[in-house]
């Protein structure tokens, strides 16, 4: 690999030794990429105050030597989100988004649309106009759409019943199935999840519209629980670990885990 330049944001930041950093980018061009910053501690002028969390940079990184990390060579801030690293509420969701991609995302696979996205909830919890709670739902539910392993919320997983014809006001959904369960085939099961009518069409509306557009939408009390819910036992469960950070937003919103954490594998 050549030396290249590309706008990227800040995923995780690790020390390494006693004057280097290992920062974990989500890039627009190159994926997810590692790169470690050499003299990113002892150096007072060398990229002061640009590498914090969430930060988007134009960054230029050049191979290491042999097989080793990238080497960050260059950055220059473009975002810095300032008003989100001093809302400890909004580094909870900011933190919960950004270990979700760094779990999920293969080394140097190019996904332009999460990324789009990423960046489109940060600029908007740092303005702080929509409500944090339904930049999570956006987030979380445009992610796995992106990312290929969305339910279908439109029918029952067993018999393909659509939710127009299901009688019940709340329809089950089964986490481990990763569907929609009617009435007539619902079955004693753990992990099961109510989802009210109303919540379905607001998450299917912000599913496949217009990202942009998703904002508007303005969600129920209960489409807000409901929808956090579901998307936070949801998405841990089918990714196979409970992210440390989805556990610090709980407890920072006061709210008890959805899904019982010894399910999951711990992720550090």
């Amino acid at each position: 690999m050549s030396s290249f330049s590309t706008p990227a944001i800040v995923l995780r930041r690790i020390d390494f030794g006693d004057y280097d950093l290992i920062i974990n980018f989500f890039t627009l061009n190159k994926g997810k990429v590692s790169v470690i910053v050499k003299s990113a501690k002892k150096s007072v002028k060398r990229f002061a105050g640009i590498l914090e969390l969430f930060s988007v940079l134009e960054i230029v990184c050049s191979p290491g030597r042999g097989k080793g990390l990238l080497v960050l060579q260059e950055a220059t801030l473009k975002q810095s989100f300032s008003k989100s690293r001093a809302d400890i509420v909004k580094i909870a969701y900011a933190s919960y988004w950004a270990e979700l991609i760094n779990i999920w995302m293969e080394d140097g696979k190019k996904q332009v649309q999460i990324y789009q996205l990423f960046q489109h909830v940060l600029r908007e919890l740092d303005l702080g106009y929509m409500p944090r709670k339904t930049l999570s739902i956006i987030f979380q539910i445009r992610f796995i759409k992106i990312s290929g392993f969305c339910p279908d919320l439109t029918q029952c997983g067993n018999c393909r019943i659509k939710i127009e014809e299901i009688k019940k006001g709340r329809i089950a959904f089964d986490i481990v199935k990763g569907c929609l369960i009617c009435d007539r085939c619902s079955s004693p099961a753990l992990n099961k999840i109510y989802l009210s009518r109303g919540t379905i069409k607001q998450l299917l509306w912000v599913e496949n519209g217009d990202l942009k557009k998703a904002g508007r939408i303005r969600f129920t009390k209960t489409a807000l629980s409901e929808g956090l819910k579901f998307l936070e036992a949801f998405v841990p469960y089918h990714l196979g670990i409970m992210p440390r950070s989805l556990k610090f937003l709980r407890q920072i919103r006061g709210t008890n885990d959805y899904v019982h954490s010894s399910q999951f594998p711990v992720h550090g």
